[in-house]
């Protein structure tokens, strides 16, 4: 009960914390939507890293270091550290500049006065929608997972090699038969709080911080559990070494465990090399976030970005490193993985917090990693409220005919439809987080092209925009399906080279067609009209 009280004690702080932000706000729907553009440098690179820190840069990486290795961190993290900087430069600094000057809130308004094209948002909007639910789905299911296991009790070996539940948190039938057996986890709750259970309550706090808040008191939660975690995230990292390795110095641990780890998890050997190259093109989705852009628009002034620019590779190194490690020290010889946890990869990094074995010390890691997964979905919530009040209600329902706080609440009536659904998806059975964390990424990096385009391309068309997106979408969602809806997490494109065989992951040829797609339509069809080129490319 430990582990649990405190993972409650810290709910209840996030509460306060959405609360007492919403007693600083202005009433309107700027400051609730967009903080009247009064975020610094240190709460928008805090704000703008907890949002890109999710379940998989957390849960997800270290189930699969555990599964393939340390090759992982170079599949994404070294690489993300790179382009989501250059992401925060390139598009975010001048989509800064144009919000402020034509008073932009989501993508869609600067897609449908750049391309001018009024219904480029009946497109736009729920292409945008169907690709954040995935992303949200990623954080409400490992919450969910990840408390029950920390409150399930110890995992200890049984009769005949099979493994057994000591002490645990619940007895059998405390909860509903449905919720103890978990849908589609039929060793059910074992002694936990239930997956579903703990996903709904995950929702429940993250909904009303969100609700009374807006973006206000998204941006002060994010600040504060992005420094939890990371934090957290280096004691737990020192912490599980001195206690694994069991020497009297840090790096002779870190040697001892680095020595225990199997071979093949030190190299990149089952991953191709094309296929590894390819997976640097997921890292440009930060590009096409729509939660992102609502974060940079909340900044200051153009200066507000240079902290973020240049720290952000930083913290991923921060976060990513010690989640890699533990991955692989889990498939060394010293640590004892139980066969339910080696089977489910998602499992791992709970299992490596509960193995601290200082209840206390497993309840405080929790928090820390509930604060990286509720630090983007907050933000994806509030985004997502705010486009269908812009880009559907207001826009197509007329803006003089509502109020600011008619438009404020149907923004909050959306989060709550939203929120709804995401907890209705995470109820079937779960997928690997990394797996559908990369085919979610993969969707919002085939827009990459057009965000770029749309900046610093005057040939960029209408009929180009729409090329793209369709081209984008539709590949999507074909090759998601080919792959079982992330189901086969191996999945590739492989092409006959010369007699050789190359793999690349589905992204590349997403980027490649939608971006061929834009541009041929673009050269062959009617140009943007003079007036729009001069409001976004004016002359020097």
């Amino acid at each position: 009960m430990i582990q649990l009280t405190i993972i409650i004690g810290y709910l209840a702080l996030l509460l306060l914390l959405g609360f007492g932000a919403s007693r600083f706000g202005r009433g309107t729907s700027k400051d609730y939507l967009l903080a009247s553009h009064s975020i610094g440098p240190v709460l928008l690179l805090l704000s703008l890293f907890g949002t890109t820190m999710t379940a998989f840069a957390l849960v997800g990486s270290t189930g699969e270091a555990f599964r393939r290795g340390v090759g992982v961190y170079g599949m994404l993290a070294s690489s993300s550290g790179i382009i989501h900087s250059l992401c925060f430069f390139v598009l975010g600094v001048p989509l800064w500049r144009l919000g402020q000057k034509y008073g932009y809130r989501t993508q869609v308004q600067f897609f449908r006065d750049r391309l001018d094209s009024d219904r480029i948002g009946l497109v736009l909007f729920p292409v945008l929608v169907a690709l954040v639910i995935p992303y949200l789905l990623i954080g409400v299911m490992s919450a969910g997972l990840f408390i029950n296991v920390v409150t399930q009790g110890r995992v200890v070996p049984g009769a005949e090699g099979s493994m057994t539940i000591q002490n645990p948190t619940f007895s059998e039938g405390t909860f509903p038969s449905f919720l103890e057996a978990g849908y589609a986890t039929p060793a059910g709750s074992k002694g936990g709080v239930p997956r579903h259970l703990a996903s709904l309550v995950i929702c429940g706090v993250v909904l009303s911080y969100v609700f009374f808040g807006g973006m206000r008191g998204t941006a002060w939660a994010n600040g504060f559990q992005t420094l939890l975690f990371m934090v957290l995230g280096v004691v737990m990292f020192y912490l599980l070494a001195q206690q694994l390795g069991g020497e009297t110095s840090f790096f002779a641990n870190l040697k001892k465990l680095g020595a225990s780890i199997p071979p093949e998890k030190l190299t990149r050997s089952d991953i191709s090399p094309w296929k590894f190259l390819t997976y640097m093109f997921v890292p440009l989705s930060v590009g096409m976030f729509p939660h992102l852009f609502q974060h940079w628009l909340t900044a200051r002034s153009a200066e507000s970005f240079k902290l973020a620019v240049v720290l952000h590779p930083v913290f991923i190194m921060i976060v990513w490193v010690p989640c890699i490690l533990l991955g692989v020290w889990a498939a060394g010889e010293l640590v004892n993985v139980p066969p339910p946890v080696a089977a489910e990869p998602n499992k791992v990094l709970a299992f490596m917090v509960k193995s601290t074995g200082w209840p206390v010390l497993a309840g405080l890691l929790t928090a820390g990693v509930l604060a990286a997964i509720m630090s983007s979905l907050d933000s994806q919530f509030l985004c997502l409220g705010t486009m269908f009040s812009e880009d559907v209600m207001l826009h197509y329902g007329g803006r003089d005919r509502f109020t600011d706080q008619q438009h404020i609440w149907t923004a909050r009536m959306f989060i709550i439809a939203i929120v709804g659904l995401t907890y209705f998806f995470s109820l079937f059975e779960p997928r690997q987080v990394f797996t559908l964390g990369v085919w979610c990424f993969s969707g919002f990096a085939s827009l990459f092209p057009l965000a770029v385009a749309a900046l610093y391309w005057r040939g960029l068309t209408k009929a180009g925009a729409y090329a793209a997106l369709l081209t984008a979408i539709g590949m999507w969602f074909w090759l998601f399906r080919a792959s079982g809806y992330a189901d086969d997490e191996a999945y590739a494109i492989a092409f006959n080279v010369g007699g050789t065989l190359i793999e690349v992951m589905p992204v590349a040829p997403m980027v490649l067609a939608s971006t061929l797609g834009m541009i041929v339509v673009s050269l062959v069809t009617p140009k943007p009209n003079a007036a729009t080129l001069a409001k976004f490319f004016p002359a020097s």
